[in-house]
């Protein structure tokens, strides 16, 4: 019977993620993932054939985690009181997950991954259709209707609003304040009001 391996996969995309939060995507090098996991870089090699590969899998990874919270709330069959909960939900999960929220919201997919890894077998551009049909299902339970212009409000009010909200405050290496969720939730409502 072999060893249990010392380091499994998440321990490397933890020790990526936060070099990724501290330094940027042109600070998670493998020798600095090793460094932040205090492995072997051996041991990083072994699990992710290249950086690229590390950085596409943290990508889906953090993508899969800001999404689920998000889609649940945003199902619920009142469409008011959903899109409040699915603004509570970002805000919530960037406070809770302020490592992951500023890889995610404050560098695009193209600045990590400078090539997507053949290892990963789907387009990446694919990630996001639960979070396009859902924003479409809500628009047409709020609307009536899925209209060009009814899509762009609810992008705006779901997407666009506490992406506003929280960027400043990640950019600058700060957790969320609790402050911003009622400037958020009014914005939202009024995007949504009109």
């Amino acid at each position: 019977m072999g060893r249990k391996p010392r380091f499994g996969d998440d321990d490397f995309l933890d020790a990526a993620l936060r070099v990724a939060a501290r330094a940027g995507a042109a600070g998670v090098t493998m020798a600095a993932v090793a460094a932040e996991a205090a492995a072997p870089v051996g041991s990083v090699y072994h699990r992710f054939a290249s950086r690229d590969l590390l950085l596409a899998r943290l990508w889906v990874r953090t993508v899969q985690r800001f999404q689920e919270p998000f889609l649940a709330a945003l199902a619920d069959p009142d469409p008011e009181r959903g899109a409040d909960r699915a603004i509570r939900a970002v805000l919530d999960w960037a406070r809770e997950h302020p490592d992951q929220a500023r890889v995610l919201l404050l560098h695009r997919r193209e600045d990590l991954v400078a090539h997507w890894p053949n290892e990963l077998g789907r387009d990446p551009a694919g990630i996001n259709d639960a979070l396009r049909e859902a924003l479409r299902a809500y628009t047409r339970a709020r609307f009536g209707r899925v209209s060009p212009a009814g899509l762009e409000r609810v992008t705006f009010a779901l997407v666009d609003v506490p992406y506003a909200a929280l960027r400043r405050h990640l950019g600058a290496g700060r957790t969320p304040p609790r402050s911003i969720e009622a400037a958020a939730l009014a914005a939202s409502r009024a995007a949504l009001s009109h």
